[in-house]
């Protein structure tokens, strides 16, 4: 994808009648630069993908904790910790797919593939709660070391790709390119019960080779578990340009589908749907104001001006997302798959 840079100036960020000045501050005003620079092919946009996570892991970890994605708000528990609501996110993803939390006691240990792992957060609560046996892997080899360090309190230097106790269960980490996954796991011991992917897709170029990949590594009878972005059925061009551009442009996204694309995506290659598409965009839209207060603050803001204009529009993004949930053109979904 390549894309002219363009600053972007939102009259209306939330939806409820405050300017670009109310929300703009002064710290994001300091450091305005246009959003995106143009990648000229897609080893380009992974290479900087990898670059993002390896220098601003830390970063997320502070700000968020070990759980790098979306909290879900029911309206019945509006005022929750963003950190209960990160669990209430891979509590429903359970739910939607119809995975038991308390696998029978005689039953094998599950195996999941948690793909675009992160720092691990998803994996340890996964090996913990299910008893399983869980393979995160990331683009980043940042990542893969913080999820390690944050698995074992014993500081025992487990080789990358070996397995780490964890509670009931045991999780492993490999820097593992997530769309080169149908050609590493490959042995008869390499199928899944469980692959998992939450906010990752959106980043993958290629995301019909994803669903081919997860359908091969999935043994029969498997889960696929997925939360993702997306943008609106029937945007104008003026939407997109509004809404969705600084979105790809901030958050170093090739081009963004629909929820029905991927619903026909994994059709297309032999997955059922069993749970969803069930869209959650105004249960989950409360983690970018959130993100938004985490943000003001100098040191991040400095960090971000000195990995230059992709680390400074990733942050200004945030305001586009903020726009996007509050006009509709963005949203926020989860689903299940199985294979037959």
């Amino acid at each position: 994808m390549s894309a002219a840079p363009e600053t972007q100036k939102p009259t209306n960020i939330t939806g409820e009648g405050k300017s670009s000045e109310q929300e703009t501050t002064s710290l994001s005003k300091q450091y305005d630069t246009p959003l995106g620079l143009a990648h000229t092919t897609m080893q380009e946009l992974k290479d900087r993908i990898r670059l993002h996570y390896d220098l601003a892991s830390d970063y997320y970890l502070n700000l968020w904790g070990e759980h790098i994605h979306h909290g879900y708000w029911p309206p019945s528990s509006p005022d929750l910790p963003k950190e209960e609501a990160q669990i209430n996110l891979i509590r429903l993803l359970l739910e939607t797919s119809q995975i038991h939390t308390s696998p029978a006691p005689t039953s094998p240990p599950l195996k999941i593939l948690d793909v675009g792992c992160g720092i691990g957060g998803t994996s340890r609560f996964l090996a913990r709660e299910l008893a399983a046996h869980v393979t995160g892997i990331t683009i980043s080899s940042k990542q893969v070391q913080s999820a390690k360090k944050l698995s074992d309190s014993s500081n025992k230097q487990y080789p990358d790709g070996e397995y780490i106790p964890f509670g009931p269960g045991k999780v492993r980490f490999i820097e593992l390119d997530a769309e080169t996954l149908g050609s590493y796991f490959t042995g008869p011991d390499d199928k899944f019960d469980i692959v998992w992917i939450s906010e990752a897709l959106s980043h993958f170029p290629k995301k019909d080779l994803f669903f081919r990949n997860a359908f091969d590594v999935l043994k029969p009878g498997g889960k696929l578990v997925l939360a993702d972005w997306f943008k609106d059925e029937g945007l104008t061009q003026e939407q997109f340009d509004a809404d969705i551009k600084p979105i790809e442009d901030g958050m170093l996204l090739p081009p963004m589908c629909t929820l029905n694309g991927y619903v026909q995506f994994a059709k297309e290659v032999g997955l059922e749907v069993v749970g969803g598409p069930k869209d959650i965009s105004q249960e989950v839209k409360k983690t970018w104001d959130i993100s938004w207060s985490l943000i003001q603050n100098p040191s991040l803001w400095a960090f971000a001006f000195s990995q230059g204009r992709d680390g400074i529009a990733f942050l200004q993004a945030f305001r586009a997302m903020r726009r996007g949930y509050a006009n509709g053109s963005f949203r926020y979904a989860v689903m299940g798959f199985a294979k037959p």
